[in-house]
């Protein structure tokens, strides 16, 4: 330091360097070393018949973490994982990061090509993958080798509850490779905040998926903000419907880790099974895509009994139904709305209920927890801007622009991709594509995704407001809106209709029944009874049913 820059030093700088005993990387890794030696005697992991102490827990993330150090992983080295939702996929998310590795979560419903392209793009270097997925894996790694010249090492997870067809594909078996390798000392995590801490692909829908790169820092906070948004006790029961491989289960591995809570694992996202284990393992919190509640909320009353304690959900989408909402409610349940994508490491909003809601009718208090609300405590900054003029648009709840999220909890940018990267922040802002208006109490409400906006004659029609409409007549379990082009309009709302077993509905008795509710011009012309395609997250696939809308007619 020149005498110039010292001069300019404020005395608050001089001789109050940072030093081992008052800065650390901030990193989720810390939860887990606090509770294996803080909550060692408690229960952290629930799988069939498995039961892992948080002791144990630390230790096996402690043998993982060695044994993939043996196997050259680093800093920057990325680790895939093809897992369900098993205490080895919990175990991944802890010891690949104590390494300074990156962990890449594969979506488990992905074909080969896809996982061979995304292992590719991410330069994998090991896939810890489940018996399960064998037969698309063995493809994947095939393509993986024959066209990018890549063979990762393989790590096969026999899991203890599966008994299904399966072969194992590497060189490794999981539980053998950590009793052959001493735990670490110290799960120690990054020197540096900002270093990776994972990749996760999106969806792709045009184009190529694009790898969005997360650190340890925006991790690190969304697992406390996590707890705050819900005020989540100490020792939660956490039951894990939400896919683990999405958005690294919303940092909730991390969150779980903070307040020595029980992950209760679950292979599979059924109604019964996720019934029975809320009763049997006392689960009192839980994360799901609308389409998950509404199989609870669907499932019939006798799977629900011996179930006592208060159950807490928290579900995310765009917009979801209000029915599912006000179902959530007459069942007993307690719904938290939250909002967010993959580039803001799962949600970064919240529909924070306030007291006097409490105060107003069922509907409207739907209609006010149904709003994506507002930024997460430690996100600096969310608002909906007219994204030409960076502008914030008029809290009126009238004039729509697209959201937009600043801070910590945003993304690094997107994997060898600069330019969407410099696209997505543009004007300093991260860029969602969802359009909404901003309310007078300030609690943004999304009307659609830009691409998802009906232009018919010339009036825009909001797709999430025909679907919540159509969600409210009693036979609809699933539905979707897209437009259908339209020589006079230029775009007409066709409806894509799933009913609940055992209902019955006809095209036109849905129509009539959106007509009651929607101006006119907002009322499907059509309705169409098929399987709406979704992803393993229960988000409805649009461009598919966009696709569709260019052929077959209504089916009464």
């Amino acid at each position: 330091m020149n005498e110039a820059e010292r001069s300019s030093e404020s005395i608050y700088e001089r001789g109050l360097e940072r030093t081992a005993a008052n800065f650390a990387a901030l990193s989720p890794v810390s939860f887990v070393e606090r509770s294996g030696e803080v909550f060692g005697d408690l229960p952290a992991v629930v799988h069939g018949k498995r039961r892992l102490s948080w002791a144990q827990v630390r230790e096996r993330a402690a043998r993982l973490a060695a044994a993939l150090r043996s196997l050259g992983v680093a800093r920057g080295t990325t680790v895939s994982t093809m897992l369900p939702n098993t205490p080895e996929m919990v175990e991944a998310h802890y010891a690949v990061p104590a390494l300074n590795a990156v962990l890449n979560t594969l979506n488990t419903r992905l074909d080969a090509p896809l996982l061979a392209w995304q292992m590719n793009h991410c330069e994998a270097a090991v896939l810890i993958t489940d018996r399960e997925f064998a037969p698309v894996v063995r493809g994947a790694l095939a393509v993986l080798e024959r066209e990018h010249g890549r063979k990762p090492v393989v790590i096969d997870v026999c899991d203890s509850e599966y008994a299904g067809p399966g072969d194992r594909l590497g060189g490794h078996e999981y539980e053998a490779l950590l009793a052959a390798h001493d735990p670490l000392a110290h799960l120690d995590g990054p020197a540096d905040e900002w270093d990776a801490i994972a990749v996760s692909y999106t969806s792709g829908t045009t184009g190529d998926p694009k790898g969005v790169v997360t650190h340890h820092r925006g991790a690190y906070l969304n697992a406390v903000c996590n707890a705050v948004t819900w005020t989540m006790p100490h020792f939660p029961r956490y039951l894990w419907t939400l896919p683990m491989f999405h958005c690294n289960g919303w940092c909730f591995p991390w969150t779980v880790a903070m307040l020595g809570g029980t992950h209760v694992c679950l292979r599979r996202v059924e109604a019964e099974a996720i019934l029975g284990a809320m009763r049997e393992h006392g689960v009192d919190h839980y994360c799901a895509a609308p389409i998950v509640h509404n199989l609870i909320v669907n499932a019939p009353a006798e799977m629900r009994e011996g179930i006592r304690q208060k159950v807490r959900g928290m579900v995310a989408g765009a917009a979801p139904p209000a029915a599912m909402i006000e179902g959530m409610a007459r069942i007993g349940f307690d719904i938290t709305h939250v909002y967010g994508l993959t580039e803001t490491y799962g949600p970064a909003a919240v529909a924070v209920k306030r007291e006097a809601w409490g105060q107003q009718s069922l509907s409207e208090q739907t209609r006010l927890n149904g709003r994506q609300g507002v930024r997460y405590v430690l996100e600096e900054g969310m608002t909906v801007l007219d994204p030409e003029t960076m502008a914030e648009v008029p809290a009126t709840g009238e004039v729509m622009g697209e959201i937009m999220f600043r801070g910590n909890i945003v993304m690094k940018g997107y994997l060898k991709n600069p330019s969407a990267t410099a696209k997505s922040f543009a004007g300093g802002w991260f860029h969602t594509g969802d359009l909404a208006v901003l309310e007078p109490d300030r609690y943004v409400k999304i009307k659609d995704r830009s691409k998802d906006i009906i232009i018919s004659g010339g009036e825009n029609i909001s797709s999430l407001e025909v679907e919540d409409a159509l969600y409210r007549h009693p036979a609809v379990l699933a539905c979707a809106v897209v437009a259908k082009p339209d020589p006079k309009w230029g775009e007409t709302p066709l409806a894509f209709v799933e009913l609940k077993a055992g209902a019955e509905a006809s095209a036109a008795e849905l129509i009539a029944h959106c007509r009651s509710l929607l101006a006119g011009y907002k009322v499907p012309r059509e309705v169409r009874f098929e399987v709406i395609p979704k992803t393993s997250t229960g988000k409805i696939q649009k461009f598919q049913l966009r696709e569709r809308a260019k052929s077959t007619s209504a089916i009464e």
